[in-house]
């Protein structure tokens, strides 16, 4: 039922209170209504670099199988989608003895129409792909089950989109560029990611890094794909290793008591070894993981090792910490084969490394023993 004004869409709906007084709303929506009211919060950054939105782009293939189910003769569609709305929707419940029983409120729920171009009151959290499938359906009267929470934040938004879809098969790039924008406690396996994820992205921001617009996230714009050619998978999960582990040379920047990080002195470390990365390897810096294997996930998990090595015996307050740290890097330097040739002791081509567990233990270890036996000549 709408208004005569058509200004409002009023629905039947229960409304369940959760943990910390949090309304949950169980309602429904017609195909075509769906995205009248709620939009696709897409993953992008602006101008000035800040990350807006969480959802992934569409996957039109997955839309189109939707589709085709939609518009087929028998159709059963019982997944909710979750729905992030505006604090302007309004719940009124019913009145009488029997509106409650102790779980779920019944009453109507009050979702504005927008104004041509406006505002919608409402953000896809789980089901972008289902609700694009639906709005192109030829059964535009299909009733569609929702379930929506209260939320006019978009941290609290991306909080429930990374849980939701925390045993699907999300993008790993998706997640890693969310987790820093997300303030609540996250789950374990997420919230360790968090840091690595954070100094990924100031890495990619910040003109003094190595790693300036270099590396490719789910927001990266067509205009910045070709000079993006590093996974931020594989930066997040080079800091990830150095992070944790007590033998990394990242650990010591964590204070376990107070669980502070020096994210400025972290991001000073890695902007100093990796530019000298850089000058150590000119012709293979910069180039697609095709065609320069330092800049593919094997590369830069086994660089990263050899950091936790290198930084290990360098005191990076010194002046002369850069032209320190080119000095070992020099000792590898003649060893490697990022572009072309074969790899000694493993004989792999320099193109047949892969981002396998196997090939980065291998190619971790052969740079390790090299500037181990050569580091003896650095006085």
């Amino acid at each position: 039922m709408t208004t005569g004004a058509e200004t409002e869409l009023v629905r039947r709906a229960l409304e369940l209170i959760q943990a910390d007084g949090h309304p949950l709303y169980l309602f429904t929506l017609t195909a075509a209504e769906v995205l009248q009211v709620a939009d696709v919060s897409r993953v992008s950054r602006d101008e000035a670099g800040t990350l807006l939105g969480y959802q992934r782009p569409e996957v039109k293939s997955h839309v189109h199988d939707i589709v085709e189910y939609l518009d087929s003769d028998s159709v059963i569609f019982p997944n909710a989608i979750i729905m992030a709305l505006s604090s302007t929707v309004k719940f009124t419940a019913s009145r009488g003895p029997n509106v409650t029983d102790g779980l779920a409120t019944g009453g109507t729920l009050k979702l504005p129409r927008p104004l041509l171009g406006g505002p919608k009151p409402g953000w896809i959290v789980d089901g972008q792909q289902r609700a694009l499938a639906l709005s192109r359906a030829a059964r535009t009267n299909l009733p569609v089950p929702i379930t929506a929470f209260v939320a006019d934040s978009v941290s609290l938004q991306r909080d429930q989109f990374l849980r939701v879809n925390n045993t699907k098969p999300l993008p790993r790039s998706l997640v890693t560029e969310l987790l820093p924008e997300v303030d609540s406690p996250l789950p374990t396996h997420l919230s360790v990611r968090r840091a690595p994820s954070f100094l990924c992205e100031r890495l990619n921001n910040d003109p003094a890094s190595p790693f300036h617009r270099m590396i490719r996230r789910a927001s990266t714009s067509r205009s910045d794909a070709d000079r993006a050619v590093i996974a931020d998978n594989s930066i997040v999960r080079m800091l990830q290793e150095s992070y944790t582990q007590p033998g990394g040379c990242l650990y010591p920047y964590r204070n376990l008591t107070t669980g502070d990080t020096d994210i400025d002195g972290i991001h000073h470390a890695l902007c100093v070894y990796w530019s000298a990365v850089r000058e150590a390897f000119p012709d293979a810096w910069g180039k697609s993981a095709e065609t320069s294997r330092l800049m593919h996930g094997a590369g830069i998990r086994a660089m990263g090792r050899l950091m936790d090595r290198v930084l290990g015996s360098i005191d990076l307050h010194q002046p002369d910490a850069a032209a320190e740290i080119r000095k070992h890097l020099d000792l590898v330097a003649p060893h490697c084969r990022w572009t072309s040739g074969t790899w000694e002791e493993s004989r792999l081509r320099w193109d047949a490394v892969e981002n396998t567990n196997g090939h980065i233990q291998k190619l971790s270890n052969y740079l390790i023993r090299i500037y181990l036996t050569a580091r003896v000549t650095i006085r």
